[in-house]
C-alpha cells in the first residue's frame, strides 16, 4: 500500500467550466512517488483538462494543487516544468531540424567561463543522458534523421532533466510498434525505479494491466474511481468508463428484432494499414449496425474509411451488387452516403454560417455549382427541416454556432436528410447535448430506420446503442472482433466482449 507521504502531486477539488460546460467537477487524485498511474476515460471525460492544468496551461475555476505538499499555482508551463512536472505530449513537441543534443539543451545550454555555449561539454553531457536510456546514437545528428519511438525517447529524457518529479505522457505508444513499446516501457520502469511519479495516459487496456500500479477513470468531468490495478479486471474497467452499473440491468430497453432488408452494401475485406484492419460486414436496407468499442478502439477509422475521408488500401465496396469505389468523400456523396462527424463544432457545424447555409450546403454540392439553389429554394428546404426536427433557432439566418449543441447536431442531420441519402454514418450523435435533444435524436434514429434508412451509429451510450441496433458490432485494438445478434445486444454482453471475456448471463 501507498504511504501518504511518498505523495508527489496531488490536486484536490479541481474544477473548470467553459462558458456552460463544466469540464471537471471537483475532481481529486494524487500521484506517488514511484509508480505509473493510469489516467483513463473515453472523449470528453475531462483527461486533457486535468492535465493542462496540472501543468499550467489552464488555471482551474476551483480546487488545490499540492506539489510535496505545498500549494502551487501555476500560471504558465515553465511554472508548472519549475516544480518538477514535465510532459511528454503524443505529437513530440521538439525541433526536428536541430540536433538531439540542441533538443535535449535548448533554454538551458551550458555555457563557459565567457558566457558562450560550451558545445564540446554539451556533446558529452548529452552522450550521457543518452546512454542513461540505451541509445548510442550521436548527439550532433538531426533529430529527424531518426524514428519516432527515438524522437519519443529523447522527449522523455528532455522533460526527465528540466523537471525530474512527475513524468505525464500522452499517448505516448500510439505511433510505435511492439517492440518500441517494449522498449519505452524498460525506460518507464527504470524511472519509476528512481523515484519518479509517472502519469500514463492511453487508450490501450493491456498496456494499463501490463504497465501501470494504479488507474484512475474520469467520465463526463467527474471522478469515477481509483483504483490498484491488482483490484480491478478489464470488465471492471470498462464498465467504469463507459456507464454506471445501472445501465447493465436495464428492463426497458430491447434490441430491434425486425427482419432487415435486402443487403444494401457489402464491405469486404475493407481496411487500412495502421488504421483499422480489414473487415466484412454487410449492411441491410432499413436497420442500425451500432458500433461499440473503447476510445481507440478503431471506431471513427471505420466511419472515416466508409466516408472516404481515409482511402482503404484493401478490400472491396459494392452496392446493390455492384462493385463501387470511395476515394474521397464527394465519391461518397454521389454515392448517397451522409457522414455526422463526432466532433460537430471542428468537423461538422460551419459556425460563421447561417442555419439555412449549414443545412443546404451538402445538397448544394450534390447537386453541382451549375445547378445552383436560389434563395427561395434555400428557405423551402431549411424551413422544412427546422420544423421536422424541431430545430429550435430564432431564425434560420441565424449563426449556426450560437445554437446549443443538441440544435447544432439536428442542423448537421438535416444537412445529410436533405440530400435524400440511402446510408448515414453518425458518429457519437448525442455527445455533449442536453438530456430532452438526447431523447430526440435517438427516436429520430428509430424513425430513420422505420423509413428504409440504412445506418451506421457509432456510440459509447450502451443503453442508447441497445435501444436502435439491428445488430452491433464491437472494435477492439483497431480490429472487428464480434458481430452480435439478437439477445446478444445487451450492454453487460458488449462490454465484456469489449473486455476479451467470454461473455455471461446477463438478468
Amino acid at each position: 500500500m501507498l504511504e501518504q507521504n511518498s505523495i508527489v502531486l496531488a490536486a484536490a477539488g479541481i474544477t473548470k467550466i467553459f462558458g456552460n460546460h463544466t469540464a471537471l467537477d471537483g475532481v481529486d487524485i494524487a500521484f506517488h512517488r514511484g509508480e505509473v498511474h493510469a489516467l483513463l476515460g473515453e472523449n470528453g471525460a475531462g483527461k486533457s483538462t486535468l492535465i493542462k492544468i496540472l501543468t499550467g496551461a489552464y488555471s482551474p475555476d476551483g480546487g488545490t494543487i499540492l506539489v510535496d505538499g505545498n500549494r502551487q499555482g501555476f500560471a504558465t508551463p515553465q511554472q508548472a516544468q519549475a516544480a518538477g512536472i514535465g510532459t511528454v505530449y503524443q505529437e513530440v513537441n521538439l525541433l526536428p531540424n536541430m540536433t538531439v543534443m540542441d533538443n535535449l539543451f535548448i533554454g538551458r545550454q551550458p555555457r563557459n567561463r565567457l558566457g558562450l555555449v560550451d558545445r564540446k561539454r554539451m556533446e558529452r553531457e548529452a552522450e550521457d543522458i543518452l546512454s542513461s536510456y540505451g541509445l548510442a546514437i550521436d548527439p550532433r545528428a538531426e533529430l529527424s534523421t531518426f524514428s519516432v519511438a527515438v524522437q519519443q525517447i529523447i522527449a522523455i529524457a528532455r522533460a526527465v532533466e528540466l523537471s525530474g518529479k512527475v513524468l505525464i505522457l500522452d499517448e505516448p505508444t500510439a505511433s510505435l510498434d511492439r517492440s518500441e513499446v517494449d522498449k519505452l516501457f524498460e525506460i518507464i520502469r527504470r524511472l519509476r525505479e528512481r523515484g519518479l511519479a509517472i502519469v500514463f495516459i492511453t487508450h490501450f487496456l493491456d498496456q494499463v494491466f501490463e504497465l501501470c500500479d494504479r488507474v484512475t477513470v474520469l467520465r463526463n468531468g467527474l471522478l469515477v474511481g481509483t483504483q490498484t490495478i491488482a483490484s480491478v479486471d478489464r470488465t471492471s474497467l470498462v464498465r467504469m468508463m463507459l456507464g454506471k452499473d445501472l445501465a447493465f440491468h436495464h428492463p426497458d430497453i430491447l434490441a430491434d428484432e425486425s427482419e432487415p432488408g435486402d443487403t444494401l452494401m457489402e464491405f469486404a475485406g475493407f481496411g487500412l494499414e495502421n488504421s483499422v484492419k480489414p473487415f466484412n460486414l454487410k449492411i441491410h436496407r432499413g436497420e442500425v449496425v451500432g458500433v461499440a468499442g473503447l476510445l481507440g478502439s478503431g471506431r471513427t477509422e471505420m466511419a472515416r474509411l466508409m466516408f472516404g475521408i481515409d482511402q482503404a488500401d484493401s478490400g472491396s465496396l459494392k452496392i446493390d451488387g455492384q462493385t463501387r469505389t470511395v476515394r474521397n468523400p464527394r465519391d461518397a456523396v454521389s454515392l448517397g452516403f451522409g457522414f455526422c462527424p463526432e466532433d460537430r463544432k471542428v468537423d461538422g457545424i460551419f459556425g460563421d454560417l447561417s442555419v439555412r447555409e449549414n443545412i443546404v450546403i451538402a445538397m448544394q454540392a450534390r447537386l453541382g455549382w451549375f445547378r445552383t439553389l436560389n434563395r427561395d429554394e434555400q428557405l423551402e428546404i431549411a424551413g422544412s427541416f427546422v420544423e421536422a426536427l424541431d430545430i429550435r433557432t430564432a431564425s434560420i439566418e441565424l449563426p449556426v454556432k450560437l445554437l446549443s449543441g443538441g440544435n447544432q447536431q439536428k442542423v448537421i442531420l438535416a444537412r445529410w436528410l436533405a440530400t435524400d441519402p440511402r446510408f448515414l454514418i453518425l458518429d457519437e450523435p448525442t455527445r455533449g447535448i442536453d438530456v430532452g435533444a438526447h431523447a430526440e435524436i435517438v427516436r429520430m434514429i428509430s424513425r430513420l430506420r422505420e423509413d428504409g434508412l440504412s445506418l451506421v451509429v457509432i456510440s459509447s451510450e450502451l443503453d442508447e446503442i441497445v435501444s436502435y441496433s439491428s445488430r452491433v458490432i464491437v472494435m477492439r485494438d483497431r480490429e472487428m472482433v464480434a458481430e452480435l445478434h439478437g439477445a446478444d445486444i445487451a450492454p453487460g454482453v458488449i462490454v465484456q466482449t469489449i473486455a476479451a471475456q467470454q461473455p455471461e448471463v446477463v438478468a
